[in-house]
């Protein structure tokens, strides 16, 4: 990390957080944050999408902040998590408006999921880890979870997405 991601880092922290509290948070959410963005030259960003981009692509990119242009001229900002989809979603015959508009229906449901998630995490789990944070077995289970939940979690989610919208599409079909 940068000396000024750092400084980001540490400024969104709450004024009152012990370095325990500090090295727990750490361990249990370092695993599910996302891949960070970086500042990539064109060349070596149409190497990574695997095919030349033009001006129209990356204007397509950026809407669905995929890219960004940076101060430097020819280098980008790139979310590399999100750069396959983006670049696939290039190809596809539907609207640019039509995919933003899903993408703006997917962010806000996964982020209502996230903070369910979180609720019953903290309410759940963390509450009473606090309780019993002497005990050493559970402080171990603690240390481990995030590490074992993650795929979980996503496997979960991705499986009643797929039901779901099996289900709402079997439903359209007959309504045809």
């Amino acid at each position: 990390m940068t000396l000024a991601a750092i400084e980001r880092y540490l400024e969104q922290l709450p004024p009152d957080l012990s370095a325990h509290d500090l090295a727990i948070h750490r361990a249990l959410v370092a695993s599910w944050a996302p891949d960070s963005a970086e500042d990539v030259p064109r060349a070596e960003l149409e190497r990574r999408a695997g095919r030349a981009l033009g001006e129209e692509d990356l204007d397509r990119l950026a809407a669905m902040s995929v890219v960004a242009r940076t101060e430097v001229p020819g280098t980008y900002r790139v979310d590399l998590g999100l750069l396959r989809l983006g670049v696939q979603l290039l190809d596809v015959p539907i609207a640019h408006e039509t995919i933003l508009a899903a993408r703006t229906v997917l962010l806000e449901h996964t982020r209502s999921a996230a903070h369910e998630l979180s609720r019953l995490f903290r309410d759940e789990v963390w509450g009473p880890y606090r309780e019993r944070e002497s005990d050493p077995e559970h402080v171990a289970a603690m240390r481990s979870l995030s590490a074992h939940m993650q795929p979980m979690v996503v496997q979960a989610l991705v499986t009643a997405f797929q039901r779901s919208l099996k289900e709402e599409l079997r439903e359209w079909l007959k309504e045809s």
